[in-house]
């Protein structure tokens, strides 16, 4: 059955190199990302609190990561004027929905490690 036009279009067409969606997957997709999503799921964190909750992310890289977070409006962040600074972030609505498919994968891949790495143990 050939699809519609408007379908394709909204979309977007990830295998195509000049897809624009592949930038976006590219970071909603990244190991950092992934667990940041997990992090946030029920929780308003301050960053440190959320590098404690993320092991072995370097405060750069997850400072990087939540500032893309940021611009793709997946994560608020809240700066409260104090001294010293405290900041939190949360999921945005946005990233609330994303977060339920990013649950499902990160559950499935729970669920099959095993199996996942079985065939790497016979190598």
């Amino acid at each position: 059955m050939s699809e519609k036009i408007s379908e394709k279009f909204s979309r977007g067409e990830l295998l195509n190199v000049n897809c624009p969606s592949r930038e976006v997957l590219k970071r909603v997709t990244s190991r950092w990302s992934v667990l940041i999503f997990l992090a946030l799921r029920h929780n308003t964190l301050r960053f440190s609190e959320l590098r404690r909750a993320v092991g072995g992310v370097s405060e750069r890289m997850l400072a990087q990561t939540l500032r893309h977070m940021e611009e793709d409006g997946f994560v608020e962040r809240i700066a409260y004027d104090v001294v010293p600074p405290h900041v939190e972030y949360r999921l945005t609505p946005l990233g609330q929905e994303l977060q339920g498919q990013v649950v499902g994968l990160a559950d499935w891949l729970e669920l099959n490690v095993n199996r996942i790495l079985a065939p790497r143990d016979k190598a």
